[in-house]
C-alpha cells in the first residue's frame, strides 16, 4: 500500500541473472513554496500593507525605495516579488523574472557585491517597464557597502525599485532609512495561521482536530513560514491524521492537562504529589525550564480568563477556554499573581543555578504554601485589629464623662489586658527585644489607669502659655532624671503652642524626631493633664520643612563652625593637607 502512494514507476534491469528494480521517486515540495502567495489577496495577515501597496501600484505613486521589516515568516520577501510580478503587468506566460534581481545581503555584505548591482542598474529592462531589486537581510551589510549604496538608493534610475527586507531595522543606518519609505510587518495571528492551515489541510485531503491546529499556531510564534513546516512534519508523523495527542508528542509540548493538574495540587496544598509529577515530567524527557515557562503561561491564562472583557487574548479553543473559566472561577487575583510572580522568578534563575531541579521543587513547594502564609497573615491581622478596637474603646473610656458606663469597660480592657500580658510574658524571653516592649506597653497602661484612678472628675481648668511652659519643663526635667536625655532633647527643640482651646501643637524638624516623640506622647499628654488640671489636653505633633533645612550644613559651613570655636584646627588642617 505505502508503495502504490509514494512511487510512480519502476524500471527493471537484468545483469548476471540478478534482477534489479530502480524506483523513481516523486518530487516532494514543501508547504511553503507549493502554497506561496502569488497576489496580495491571498497573502495572510497582512491586510494593510498588502492593500496600500495595491493602491500604490493603481495610482502609480509607488516609491522607488522601501524597506519591508518585521519578523521571520511574516511575507515580507513574498510581498516583494508579488509586487515586482504586478507592476510589469506581467501575466503566467510572460517571463517576468528577467527583471527581478535578488541579492542575499548575509552572504553577499561587501563593497564589490554592492557596486556591481550598481553597474545592473544602468542597463533599461528588457521587457516590463520596471527594474526591481531585492535585497534581502540588508542589515548585514558592512558600513563601507552602505555609504557605497547611498548616492544610487537616494536617485536611482526611473525603471528601478529597490525593496529592502530585514528583520532587524534598528541595524539600518539612518541615511538609509531616510531614504526609503518604511513598511512595517506584524507578526500573524494565531487565528489566521489556523484559518491558513485549516485550507490547506482540507486540500491535501489531511484529517485534524482544532486543538493540534492551535498548537501549531501557538509554536510558531506569528511565523507564517514556521507554521508551514511544522504542519509538514505532523503529517509525515501522523501519516496524515493529527491528532491532539499525537501534534503533543511530536511538538514536545507537555499536554494542557499537565498544568491543570498541577494548578489543582498547588491550590490544595498538595506538596508531595506536586513534587511526583514534576518527576513524571522530567522522567518524560522535558526540562524544568520548559515546564516552569508554561506553567507561568498557564497562570497568565487563568488571570485573563477571570474577566469577560479578557477573554479574547487568550489563544486557545473554545473547549480550552471554558476550562480555564472553570479553574480560574476557585482562585483569588491575589494568589495568581504571587503564583506568576514566583515562577517568573524561578525561570529567571533557572539557567545559572547549579542544581536546577532543586530550584524548581522549591518553586513548586513555595507555590504550594501560598494559601497556609496568607491564612497565618490573615489571623495575625485580625487580632491586631482587635487589640487596636479595644485600645479605641479604652480611650473612649477615658473620655467619656459618665462614671458607671467608664467603670464597667474599665473592667472589660482590664480582663483583655490581663489576657495579653499573659499571652506575652508566656510566649517570649524576659531579655528578648519583644518583651521589653511588652513591658514598656504595660507600663503605659498602668500610668493611664492610674491617673484615671486619681482624676475623680473631670477637670477643665484654663491655662496659658506660661504655665503650658512650666509643666514642660518639668516633664523634661523628669526624663532627664530617668536617663532618657535623647527625648529630652527632642523636648527642648522648640516649644509647645495653644493652637486652640485644649489643643496644643509640638512642631519638630524631622520625622525621625517626630517618629521617637511619638512613642512617649502618651506619657506626655497624661503628665500634662494631671499637673494643668484638664482632662481635655490634646497634642498633635507636625515637621517643619523650611526649619529642617536651617539645620542642614554643608561641610564646608561645618568647618567654619568649629573654626570660630578653635582657629587651632586651620593649622591642623594646612600640617596634615586635609581637604574638606
Amino acid at each position: 500500500m505505502l508503495i502504490k502512494k509514494n512511487y510512480k514507476r519502476f524500471k527493471i534491469y537484468k545483469f548476471n541473472n540478478v534482477f534489479f528494480i530502480f524506483v523513481s521517486m516523486e518530487n516532494f515540495t514543501v508547504s511553503a513554496l507549493k502554497y506561496r502567495p502569488n497576489s496580495f489577496e491571498s497573502v495572510v495577515g497582512q491586510s494593510a500593507i498588502t492593500k496600500t501597496l495595491e493602491n500604490a501600484i493603481q495610482n502609480n505613486q509607488l516609491p522607488q525605495a522601501m524597506l519591508f521589516c518585521g519578523p521571520r515568516g511574516v511575507g515580507k520577501t513574498t510581498c516583494a516579488r508579488i509586487l515586482a510580478k504586478q507592476i510589469n503587468g506581467a501575466d503566467e506566460s510572460s517571463d517576468f523574472s528577467y527583471n527581478i534581481f535578488e541579492l542575499d545581503a548575509a552572504s553577499n555584505n561587501g563593497v564589490d557585491d554592492i557596486r556591481n548591482l550598481i553597474d545592473q542598474v544602468r542597463i533599461p529592462p528588457q521587457t516590463g517597464n520596471y527594474k526591481v531589486y531585492i535585497i534581502d537581510e540588508v542589515h548585514m551589510l558592512s558600513g563601507q557597502a552602505f555609504n557605497a549604496f547611498l548616492k544610487t538608493l537616494e536617485e536611482p534610475p526611473k525603471y528601478a525599485i529597490f525593496i529592502l527586507a530585514t528583520t532587524e531595522k534598528h541595524k539600518v543606518i539612518p541615511t538609509i532609512l531616510s531614504r526609503c519609505q518604511i513598511y512595517d510587518f506584524k507578526k500573524i495571528s494565531s487565528s489566521d495561521i489556523k484559518t491558513h492551515l485549516e485550507f490547506i489541510a482540507n486540500k491535501e485531503n489531511i484529517s485534524f482536530d482544532d486543538e493540534s491546529l492551535f498548537l501549531i499556531a501557538n509554536k510558531c510564534d506569528g511565523a507564517l513560514r514556521d507554521a508551514l513546516s511544522i504542519f509538514d512534519r505532523l503529517v509525515n508523523f501522523t501519516d496524515g491524521n493529527i491528532t491532539k495527542e499525537l501534534a503533543y508528542k511530536n511538538l514536545n509540548i507537555l499536554d494542557h492537562d499537565v498544568y491543570f493538574k498541577a494548578t489543582s495540587l498547588i491550590v490544595s496544598n498538595d506538596i508531595a504529589n506536586c513534587l511526583l509529577l514534576f518527576n513524571e515530567i522530567l522522567n518524560q524527557g522535558f526540562s524544568g525550564q520548559h515546564f516552569i515557562d508554561d506553567l507561568c503561561l498557564h497562570f497568565r491564562d487563568l488571570l485573563i480568563s477571570k474577566s469577560l472583557k479578557t477573554h479574547v487574548l487568550l489563544n486557545q479553543n473554545e473547549n480550552l477556554k471554558d476550562r480555564y473559566v472553570d479553574q480560574s472561577k476557585n482562585l483569588d487575583i491575589d494568589f495568581i499573581l504571587k503564583s506568576i510572580n514566583l515562577t517568573e522568578e524561578c525561570s529567571f534563575k533557572y539557567k545559572n543555578s547549579k542544581n536546577q531541579r532543586l530550584l524548581t521543587e522549591i518553586c513548586l513547594m513555595k507555590l504550594c504554601s501560598i494559601n497556609n502564609i496568607e491564612l497565618k497573615k490573615k489571623v495575625k491581622i485580625l487580632s491586631r485589629s482587635e487589640l487596636a478596637a479595644n485600645k479605641t474603646l479604652y480611650k473612649a473610656d477615658i473620655q467619656s464623662p459618665k462614671e458607671n458606663l467608664k467603670t464597667d469597660l474599665l473592667g472589660i480592657e482590664d480582663s483583655k489586658e490581663k489576657l495579653k500580658i499573659k499571652k506575652e510574658t508566656s510566649s517570649v524571653s524576659g531579655l528578648s527585644l519583644s518583651s521589653l516592649k511588652a513591658k514598656k506597653n504595660i507600663e503605659s497602661i498602668a500610668l493611664i489607669k492610674k491617673n484615671e484612678s486619681e482624676s475623680s472628675s473631670s477637670n477643665k481648668a484654663k491655662f496659658d502659655v506660661n504655665s503650658l511652659l512650666n509643666s514642660w519643663k518639668k516633664f523634661q526635667e523628669l526624663t532627664i532624671k530617668k536617663g532618657r536625655k535623647n527625648l529630652a532633647s527632642i523636648l527642648s527643640i522648640s516649644q509647645p503652642q495653644i493652637f486652640e482651646e485644649n489643643k496644643l501643637t509640638y512642631t519638630l524638624t524631622n520625622n525621625t524626631n517626630k517618629l521617637e516623640l511619638e512613642k512617649s506622647k502618651l506619657e506626655l499628654v497624661e503628665f500634662l493633664k494631671k499637673d494643668l488640671k484638664n482632662d481635655s489636653i490634646s497634642l498633635e505633633i507636625n515637621v517643619n520643612k523650611l526649619k529642617e533645612k536651617k539645620f542642614v550644613f554643608t561641610p564646608g559651613e561645618k568647618y567654619e563652625k568649629l573654626k570660630k570655636i578653635n582657629p587651632n584646627i586651620e593649622i591642623l588642617r594646612k600640617e596634615f593637607k586635609l581637604n574638606l
